[in-house]
């Protein structure tokens, strides 16, 4: 079984900003990129924070209105010091939090909501910006066909992992709800069949109705096993 990575589905032309880019070039650059954020990167091409459409539009909320009224008087400290920002680096939101493309679609998916992000950079081992992955792309593996889900269930899980008979159990996925049906030979499969099939990439649910023909976890079973 294998599961999909950020390498598989993060972006990998990545637009940044240099943190002395104005912010009308950042501005510019979301616009001609139809992106909402940018990575702010060093020389070495290393992230050092991100600048977004809501760091320009706090900034430009702060501007006084034509009436001279200034409603930054009676904002927060951080908001008030972004109304000095000139460039990428004066504006842009730090530390930078990242990501490895080795990281799983769970663990990262759970990373940002942890952090209340919508966005990671993704570096490798030496610090470099390789890509970025979005909420939208995490969840590009809800997009799975049906019939994908099925050939992975049926060939991984159920032959190549837990090698039970071809035909022991029927497989239908719809939408990505996993139903199961058919006989195992032992109770305690049962669990570990299901488990493994929520594990696979695109399924939602699992539905089982599957019977066993050895029932190893009830007492009677230890004893018998205890006893030969």
């Amino acid at each position: 079984m294998s599961h999909r990575t950020v390498a598989d589905v993060m972006t990998r032309n990545v637009a940044t900003a240099a943190p002395e880019a104005s912010l009308k070039t950042v501005a510019r650059s979301l616009d001609d990129n139809g992106v909402s954020a940018l990575p702010v990167v060093d020389t070495r091409h290393h992230p050092i924070g991100i600048v977004s459409e809501a760091d320009l539009l706090r900034r430009q909320a702060g501007l006084p209105d034509t009436e001279g009224r200034d409603p930054m008087r009676a904002a927060a400290p951080m908001d008030r010091a972004s109304m000095g920002a000139r460039t990428a680096g004066d504006l842009m939101s730090t530390p930078v939090l990242t990501a490895r493309p080795e990281w799983g679609i769970v663990e990262t998916a759970r990373f940002l909501h942890e952090r209340g992000v919508k966005r990671l950079p993704v570096v490798d081992e030496t610090g470099t910006l390789v890509g970025i992955v979005s909420r939208t792309d995490l969840l590009r593996p809800m997009l799975r066909r049906d019939d994908a889900i099925r050939d992975e269930i049926v060939d991984d899980v159920l032959g190549r992992t837990l090698r039970i008979t071809p035909g022991g159990v029927a497989v239908d996925v719809s939408e990505g709800v996993v139903s199961l049906s058919g006989r195992v030979e032992e109770r305690s499969t049962i669990p570990v069949v299901e488990r493994l099939c929520r594990s696979v990439d695109g399924v939602v649910s699992v539905d089982q109705a599957l019977g066993y023909a050895v029932d190893d976890l009830s007492p009677v079973a230890d004893l018998h096993r205890a006893t030969h």
